[in-house]
């Protein structure tokens, strides 16, 4: 974001409206980047997809279906995407215009699509039985539980770790700008590669010991690290040279989004060995997609808390979740005669 990545071709620089760790106000970032940068990427895989992706009967020309069948397979995962436009659309309105609690609203957004696509089954001949039974299986919301742990927490952070920074080590007590404060720029993407980068190990990892073992112990590192964490900001939030903490703050959040990275990989390869071939796509799809809230839910609350004065707080509600996690994934997979050893 700090340099004009393409050129002309992304348009004019945006002026910081602040002063941002060592960039002052009027400095020109180009915020645009972040969205332009995957164009090269996405038209690469859309060619690769279109001469590639050729294998479901049904859908693919090339391998049997008439034009129509193609059509119609399309018509299907349009209607299906419109079901989540509708229902996200009615969850902002009931989040920015009636101001209902998060916490309300994004389970009744869930519902709603489940709900939705439910009634779309018959008018767009679409059969949903085989994905809806994952909910009559209690551990489909287990895994639910412990993959938002994991992805939820990666993106959450991901999203929330710049402002932090910011925020605990760029202001002073008294609410004053710090003359040494972090530059966040420098150091937001370090979370996100490291998380990334780990994750094979932790799939890897699970193949060797077993799934829910690398889980219960990633996750005593996850409690560790967040406590970590919010020890170091609480204790820049009342300094007066807050930037003397950065350091620690930085190991041990690193520390947390590697864990997260490790644990997204375990439960992932989780699934598949507690689940029939039929339910672990259909679970697959369904965790991740709510673990993907991690990503509005986590800067939500440190933003609530950090306006509230408290960003530590935010930190110790995390460990709190995660040591549930860690009780749940003990009692029903890793413990010596679990239910489900895996």
């Amino acid at each position: 974001m700090t340099i004009p990545l393409f050129g002309t071709l992304s348009g004019q620089g945006i002026p910081l409206p602040t002063d941002i760790g060592d960039k002052t106000a009027g400095t020109l970032v180009w915020i645009q980047n972040c969205g332009l940068v995957w164009v090269p990427i996405l038209v690469i895989l859309v060619i690769n997809a279109w001469f590639n992706m050729n294998n479901l009967v049904t859908a693919s020309p090339d391998v049997g279906s008439t034009i129509k069948e193609t059509l119609t397979a399309l018509l299907k995962s349009l209607a299906l995407i419109f079901c989540a436009f509708v229902s996200a659309a009615i969850g902002l309105y009931m989040l920015l215009v009636v101001n209902i609690n998060m916490w309300i609203v994004l389970p009744i957004t869930i519902a709603l699509t489940v709900v939705i696509m439910g009634m779309v089954q018959k008018p767009f001949q679409i059969s949903l039985t085989p994905q809806y039974r994952i909910f009559k299986n209690k551990h489909n919301w287990i895994m639910t539980w412990l993959y938002t742990m994991t992805f939820g927490s990666f993106i959450g952070y991901s999203a929330a770790f710049p402002l932090l920074i910011r925020i605990v080590f760029g202001e002073l007590p008294d609410g004053t700008v710090n003359p040494n404060a972090i530059n966040p720029f420098a150091y937001a993407w370090l979370g996100p590669l490291v998380g990334s980068l780990i994750r094979p190990l932790g799939g890897w990892l699970s193949d060797k010991l077993g799934g829910a073992n690398v889980t219960h112990w990633d996750t005593i590192v996850m409690i560790g690290s967040a406590l970590g964490v919010a020890y170091y900001v609480k204790q820049a939030s009342v300094s007066q040279t807050p930037e003397v903490y950065f350091m620690p703050f930085l190991i041990l959040f690193l520390i947390l989004f590697i864990t997260t990275g490790i644990g997204n990989g375990s439960t992932f390869r989780m699934i598949p060995i507690i689940f029939e071939p039929n339910q672990a796509g259909p679970v697959l799809g369904w965790t991740s997609a709510v673990a993907a809230y991690g990503a509005f839910i986590i800067p939500k609350v440190f933003g609530g808390q950090i306006k509230a004065g408290h960003p530590e707080y935010a930190l110790y509600g995390f460990a709190v979740y995660y040591l549930s996690c860690l009780i749940v994934n003990w009692w029903f997979y890793a413990r010596k005669n679990a239910e489900i050893s895996c």
